[in-house]
């Protein structure tokens, strides 16, 4: 797919995502998944499961949801070309965004030239020290998750919970077989819980993105 026909479409998604909220609060945002029932509102990172769930609402009647499978790998939309939906945190010291497998990318942008990220980029706030977010949201749970526990059993550092993302901007970058063979690697050399290998996923750094970024949606005016 060309750069004109990927801008084409970039643009037709963006005239839907443009009135979407900007101020997201994790409680309120939680609960609105789980009334409607969006099936990841247990997630830790909210943030990008609530924009997921936000683009499927918007882009619903123009976008088939979800979007082709590769093996178990599935992608979040499917508009001419593979889609994902995106969301990062502006205000970090790291500026890297998974996508998706990497094998499951790799296949995609064979079959279909390349494949589509919208990414919500924004400004989030953190928990306080007594982290009463997360405490809320484990009850809403119903406990503490089984990949809780197993941090727990570990001994590792539990992270600030984020409780609020202001939206500044959409992008839709375009990832094609040149932007694969620049990009890292998630997950290499990791194993799950019973010893096998996980795959490995598609790893973006923003800062050395420049043509991949099509077009974008600023939310700061």
């Amino acid at each position: 797919m060309g750069n004109s026909r990927f801008l084409k479409i970039a643009r037709l998604l963006a005239s839907r995502l443009a009135n979407i909220p900007t101020h997201w609060d994790g409680r309120s945002s939680i609960l609105e998944m789980k009334e409607s029932g969006f099936k990841h509102w247990k997630q830790m990172e909210w943030i990008g499961f609530y924009f997921q769930f936000l683009c499927e609402r918007f882009l619903q009647d123009i976008v088939d949801i979800p979007g082709p499978r590769y093996e178990k790998v599935e992608f979040d939309g499917f508009k001419e070309i593979p889609w994902d939906f995106k969301a990062h945190a502006i205000n970090t010291t790291s500026h890297q965004v998974i996508v998706n497998d990497k094998e499951a990318v790799a296949w995609a942008i064979k079959k279909y030239g390349c494949i589509g990220v919208i990414l919500a980029l924004g400004q989030v706030e953190y928990n306080d020290e007594r982290r009463t977010f997360q405490k809320w949201h484990e009850k809403l749970k119903g406990g503490k998750s089984r990949y809780e526990k197993q941090r727990i059993k570990r001994g590792a550092w539990s992270r600030l919970r984020k409780v609020r993302f202001n939206l500044k901007q959409i992008s839709f970058l375009k990832i094609d077989e040149k932007a694969l063979t620049k990009s890292g690697i998630f997950q290499q050399n990791f194993r799950n819980a019973d010893g096998k290998p996980r795959r490995g996923k598609v790893l973006l750094n923003l800062e050395k993105l420049n043509k991949e970024v099509v077009y974008s949606i600023d939310f700061t005016e």
